[in-house]
């Protein structure tokens, strides 16, 4: 079996703004033209701009499990496009939207539960307030949430959002991170793409770093946590992470070398090349990487099977990398 814990959703609506501070800001759907392909497609409006143009996919129970043969999966995790968490709306209303579209997932979810699990959104520009819907979020029936690589240019292993690390472990809510909003992109030059393609994998590094440097895997020792597209550059980083930790260098040390800690993370397979992905396993183990595909916005270049033959898993590995590490990521199983 496998299962791709990499995949988004975007509700076919939103309900509407009202009064609300967000104004603008606040997510709206605008259909598109039918164009005879029987695909549905809409603009994901924010800010009054076209954020995304997106396809029935993206909330479409059936199409998804029409196309689950073509990405290589069984089952997929569903979560938000990262864009819809918001930490740039009031606690509020950030909240709300949230709610919405942990909601959504649910739904989803309950169609096909044979084929989905959902990872849910809090509102962490308010780390009370994202406690509390961790809660709501569990008693949903959802495995986890979803955040992001950075709260409005904040890394998560900052001491302010440790409550919230420490909510999730207690409750035995999986944590997904996941690359956006690059705080670099003045640094960035190059084709407008490369905020993705350059700063996607540097946000992954540093948000999995903060976390061992913050000190987080330390105070939630029991806490689980996925790092998005392989963790970036963070596996080519450890070495001289390691060597600076080794000789003493730059003050207090952690309790472990940082690869030590980089081996109790869990990263998504997204590399692109098998190549860095066998670092990677070599560096953590095969138990910590699960399977992911960006679906439905950037497919995966080969499947997963053919992945798997190029790396030269054994079969126990392929189970692991699979589905295995993927269920007890989510608490759903050893």
């Amino acid at each position: 079996m496998i299962i791709d814990l990499h995949t988004h959703v975007v509700p076919e609506e939103f309900p509407p703004v009202g009064g609300r501070p967000a104004g603008s800001l606040w997510p709206s759907m605008a259909p598109q033209p039918d164009d005879g392909s029987g695909v549905a497609r809409s603009n994901v409006m924010i800010g009054g701009r076209n954020f995304r143009t997106v396809a029935d996919r993206c909330w479409s129970v059936a199409r998804r499990i029409e196309e689950l043969p073509r990405t290589g999966a069984d089952r997929q995790v569903l979560s938000p496009m990262p864009e819809l968490l918001a930490y740039r709306l009031e606690p509020d209303d950030g909240l709300a939207l949230g709610r919405y579209l942990s909601e959504v997932i649910v739904r989803m979810m309950e169609e096909a539960p044979d084929r989905f699990y959902g990872l849910g959104a809090v509102p962490l520009q308010d780390v009370e307030l994202a406690c509390k819907e961790l809660t709501h979020v569990k008693a949903l029936g959802m495995q986890g949430v979803e955040i992001l690589t950075n709260v409005q240019g904040v890394s998560p292993g900052d001491a302010r959002f440790l409550p919230f690390f420490k909510e999730a472990e207690a409750l035995g809510m999986a944590v997904f991170i996941h690359s956006q909003h690059p705080t670099f992109t003045d640094r960035i030059v190059g084709p407008g793409a490369w905020a993705n393609a350059v700063g996607f994998p540097m946000e992954a590094a540093l948000a999995a770093a903060s976390l061992i440097g913050g000190g987080v895997l330390d105070a939630c020792p029991g806490l689980r946590v996925c790092i998005s597209h392989g963790g970036g550059s963070l596996v080519q980083m450890l070495p001289r992470m390691d060597y600076f930790h080794d000789v003493g260098i730059g003050g207090a040390q952690l309790a472990q070398a940082p690869t030590e800690y980089a081996k109790r993370l869990y990263y998504d397979d997204i590399f692109f090349n098998n190549q860095a992905l066998r670092l990677l396993i070599d560096t953590v183990g095969s138990s910590q990487v699960v399977v992911g595909s960006d679906y439905p916005f950037q497919w995966r270049p080969w499947a997963p099977e053919a992945e798997f033959e190029e790396l030269g898993l054994t079969e126990a590995e392929r189970e692991a990398v699979g589905s295995a590490n993927c269920l007890r990521f989510l608490g759903l199983g050893e």
